[in-house]
């Protein structure tokens, strides 16, 4: 394929039935504009609640500011690749920054800033705070289980907020990292996953020595995912045994004896966001899991391109997934949204919550 501006004629090997065609780009434009519109919608009213209630202004709400990130992507990430699919439907030429640059040397591939450097890292930053933030949610559940009596010692909101800082921080160092650490990578739109991905330079054809440096992004997403495993495993085990004895109280086979350590048991609410908790961490692992599979075989040369395409909006589809599961399981949430809409019909004579 040619350098620059890339030309037609390179296209259609990359091209599958799941790629090419005015028909498969049209269906996949109403779908990317549809998922779009779904992630907007929740994390917006998400972040409504959160602002104007005052029950939501929790260290566990506070976390809840994962759903920024994942309306950035519904902001910003989708709406480029929407963009980018209606230019190719409506004009011959591909845009500078669709994939053209794989066998351009550095030089030639970074004579012109290209809007894919900006949305490939915030994509990728936004998916690592998907994952540290569920990771915290999850330590703050665990504290609540475990420590009842002193959840609210050990996590206040300064902390809460520290940690969220640090996660977004980290997050995004880690997304710049392959652009930071190596000359060998460039952003640009691909053809098979119809995002902006990181790609290695091609050198007569070769992957460069340091194309593994992708490996840290899987690595990352893990390490968090086995450390989020591993925490609700022991907060499900105490739930578990908290359970059991009260079922044995409650039919007489247990003496109380004072409690027995059952007057620190978790609250309902606590068992409940533990378990929301853990199918928020199922899921991102379901669908970070085709993403991780697909780096990998990409540092080792494969393109697996129709895999790509459903592997990279699985992924995008999570913050889709997340409001639905974070927010409406969550009671605070549905009260919340209540006494937003109350408030919008009785305005004129309600009085503030």
């Amino acid at each position: 394929s040619s350098a620059g501006h890339g030309s037609s004629q390179s296209l259609p090997p990359l091209c599958t039935l799941c790629c090419c065609g005015v028909i498969n780009r049209t269906l996949a434009v109403a779908f990317m504009v549809s998922l779009a519109f779904a992630i907007v919608v929740g994390n917006v009213v998400t972040l409504t609640v959160f602002v104007q209630t005052r029950q939501s202004r929790t260290p566990q709400g506070y976390l809840k500011s994962l759903a920024i990130a994942d309306m950035i992507v519904g902001v910003v990430v989708v709406p480029f690749s929407v963009y980018t699919e209606i230019s190719l439907m409506v004009t011959s030429a591909p845009p500078i920054w669709y994939q053209s640059s794989t066998t351009a040397p550095p030089a030639a591939s970074s004579s012109s800033w290209q809007p894919c450097m900006l949305i490939g890292p915030v994509f990728a930053g936004c998916t690592f705070v998907s994952i540290s933030t569920i990771f915290l949610m999850t330590l703050e559940r665990s504290v609540a289980i475990l420590w009842p009596l002193h959840k609210d010692a050990l996590v206040t909101r300064k902390r809460t907020l520290f940690l969220i800082l640090l996660s977004w921080t980290s997050s995004f160092l880690l997304a710049l990292a392959p652009l930071i650490f190596s000359s060998n990578f460039t952003l640009e739109y691909n053809v098979c996953s119809r995002m902006c991905n990181y790609t290695p330079l091609l050198f007569s054809g070769q992957l460069p020595p340091d194309a593994n440096i992708l490996l840290l992004f899987p690595a990352f997403d893990f390490t968090l995912l086995g450390g989020t495993l591993a925490v609700n495993i022991v907060s499900f085990t105490s739930i578990r045994r908290y359970t059991r004895k009260r079922k044995l109280l409650s039919e007489g086979s247990l003496s109380d004896g004072g409690g027995g350590g059952c007057s620190h048991r978790p609250s309902f609410s606590d068992i409940k966001a533990a378990k929301t908790i853990g199918i928020l961490t199922f899921a991102f692992t379901a669908s970070f899991s085709p993403i991780a599979v697909f780096v990998l075989g990409n540092v080792v040369g494969y393109t697996w391109c129709n895999f790509s395409f459903f592997a990279f909006w699985i992924l995008t589809g999570n913050s889709c997934c997340n409001v639905i599961i974070y927010s409406v399981r969550d009671h605070r949430f549905r009260k919340g949204v209540t006494l937003l809409f109350q408030r919008e019909q009785s305005l004129p004579h309600g009085e503030k919550t």
